[in-house]
């Protein structure tokens, strides 16, 4: 069935009726006219609104969805915007059957730029975007096929390779393991990037590899670390989103029963410290592997903002443009191992190094 067809009407401020010079003002005094609109009595610049729907992980999944929204919030907060119609805001899908009318609803509601967040919502912004040509879409993590969709991709599997250099170095098992969500392409490149940066360092490294289907279920996660701690893994890396917080959990309560364990996880896109916090001496975040979301909402925005929409493009952020990167580790990462780092860092940026997308068989 085809989907109901909304047009994106753009709401439009004007500021006639307030005729400068009325109570009593004389035709002679066009100069002092002239003063009262340079004193603020020019109309107020029309406002570019922006909204996004997440995935189903929701918007404090302490991953891209959260870094989505926190990238919305500061576009709002740089033009002076409030939350609401008119602003900036968010729908929340909690299954994929959402995505259609949540993306409708933000469009009825006359928003300027409305962003899709997440791989599996592709299919339904571009159908949405071929419907209503005059609107203006930007979709994460995945790449749609319409004029009027900016796609925005990142390099995963760069940002990984420097996670998974991290884990082999610091593990002392020589045992390290990886969490995935939905087996997708994004995903398939934090898997990539991870095993070909501990194999860089360590090619003797075993690496336990687990998908769990889902990117919004902290049981499976917690079920999943479980086996892998129990088998010797002592580092794992997790890009499962609302998933990965199970990931924590179990790690957490590993090293509150044992203080001396080498117990460690890596969160993924947004720096995931707090969710590693046991007491304010004890942290089993190793790292976070950070991906730029937010930073690209705002950009992405602003050139929408600015008549500079590129819709109809792709636009990648990798280790070169800071679109990746690894966060402060907070000194669990000794200055040894941050140097090797680094080094790698270096490569990929200058092209000696290239990370592929996929595992390579």
């Amino acid at each position: 069935m085809r989907k109901r067809k909304f047009g994106l009407v753009l709401s439009s401020v004007l500021a006639a009726g307030a005729i400068l010079g009325a109570c009593g003002a004389k035709d002679e005094e066009p100069e002092k006219e002239k003063d009262d609109v340079s004193k603020g009595d020019t109309p107020t610049e029309e406002a570019f609104s922006i909204a996004m729907v997440t995935d189903v992980g929701g918007i404090d999944d302490k991953s891209f969805n959260q870094s989505a929204w926190e990238g919305v919030q500061a576009y709002g907060k740089e033009h002076n915007l409030t939350e609401g119609d008119g602003g900036f805001a968010y729908l929340q899908s909690k299954d994929h059957s959402d995505y259609d009318p949540n993306l409708n609803a933000l469009l009825r509601r006359d928003f300027n730029l409305v962003f899709g967040v997440g791989f599996m919502m592709a299919d339904a912004i571009e159908a949405i975007a071929l419907d209503n040509p005059e609107a203006k879409f930007a979709l994460i993590d995945a790449e749609a096929k319409a004029d009027n969709v900016v796609s925005v991709l990142f390099k995963e599997q760069e940002g990984a390779f420097l996670a998974g250099v991290a884990a082999a170095k610091m593990s002392q098992s020589g045992k390290i393991g990886f969490v995935g969500g939905v087996d997708i392409p994004v995903i398939n490149r934090f898997h990539a990037g991870f095993v070909e940066g501990a194999k860089a360092v360590n090619p003797d490294i075993e690496i336990q590899v687990k998908y769990t289907g889902a990117f919004d279920k902290a049981d499976l996660g917690k079920i999943t670390a479980n086996s892998m701690y129990s088998s010797g893994v002592d580092v794992i890396f997790h890009a499962a989103g609302g998933t990965g917080n199970g990931v924590f959990s179990e790690a957490k309560e590993r090293k509150k029963k044992d203080p001396n364990a080498n117990v460690w996880v890596i969160g993924v896109d947004a720096d995931q410290y707090e969710e590693g916090k046991i007491d304010d001496t004890t942290n089993i975040t190793l790292t976070s592997m950070l991906k730029g979301v937010n930073a690209a909402v705002v950009d992405i925005s602003n050139k929408a903002k600015n008549g500079e929409f590129p819709g109809g493009t792709t636009i990648t952020y990798g280790l070169a443009e800071d679109g990746v990167k690894l966060a402060d580790s907070r000194g669990a990462i000794p200055e040894d191992v941050q140097a090797v780092i680094d080094e790698y860092k270096t490569k990929i940026v200058s092209g000696e190094i290239v990370v592929p997308e996929k595992v390579e068989k």
